[in-house]
């Protein structure tokens, strides 16, 4: 990626019923020029919408790429990487930081019937994770919409410092601000409950 293009980074932070989606548009050199939000529900099926959502409602032709903090946000309410892809037509990468064995055991362990199939059927729709070395860092990256050779270059593009791609690391910090936020005017009875900064990576 060239200093100039641009990638949107989102992020979600969690209070006890609702998630807040933080979009960040932010340069290939660092700069942030474009920032919103969106919601959806802890534990439900709402997160893809709501990435597309935010992502629509930018109106950023100029994005060439969605980089996602992981695919389980919300307490396992999965982000669907080909569903994304489809809706904006752009390379839609989730980036996450540590190893897993997978969702499977953990999915079984907190749904069954319906909620579980749907479940299971998106999360093994999603593309395989790749190890990925960035500043001596290792970080794991599903891609749609690119190859894996393309997929490591957007992150090492966006990755200024340490081992966090920029728009994932800004992205997060606008999530976690404006769940603080909201959890804030709950406390006068206006919005929202307690929060946690927690996002489930795998």
């Amino acid at each position: 990626m060239k200093s100039g293009a641009r990638a949107l980074g989102l992020a979600f932070s969690d209070s006890d019923d609702e998630s807040v989606l933080g979009g960040v548009v932010v340069r290939a050199d660092g700069v942030v020029d474009g920032v919103a939000f969106e919601t959806c529900t802890v534990g439900g099926t709402d997160a893809t919408v709501a990435v597309t959502s935010l992502y629509d409602s930018l109106g950023r032709e100029d994005v060439r790429a969605l980089v996602v903090a992981g695919i389980a946000p919300a307490w396992f309410n999965l982000v669907d990487l080909r569903t994304v892809h489809a809706a904006v037509d752009r390379p839609v990468l989730s980036v996450s930081f540590e190893r897993s064995p997978g969702l499977d055991d953990a999915l079984c362990a907190h749904f069954s019937g319906e909620e579980l199939a749907e479940r299971r059927r998106i999360y093994r729709a999603q593309p395989p994770r790749r190890r990925i070395v960035v500043s001596d860092e290792t970080l794991f990256v599903r891609a749609v919409g690119c190859d894996d050779d393309e997929a490591a270059a957007i992150v090492r593009a966006l990755t200024l410092d340490g081992g966090r791609p920029e728009p994932v690391r800004v992205a997060r910090l606008a999530a976690r601000g404006a769940c603080r936020w909201a959890a804030g005017r709950s406390v006068t009875g206006d919005a929202g409950d307690g929060v946690t900064d927690e996002t489930t990576d795998s």
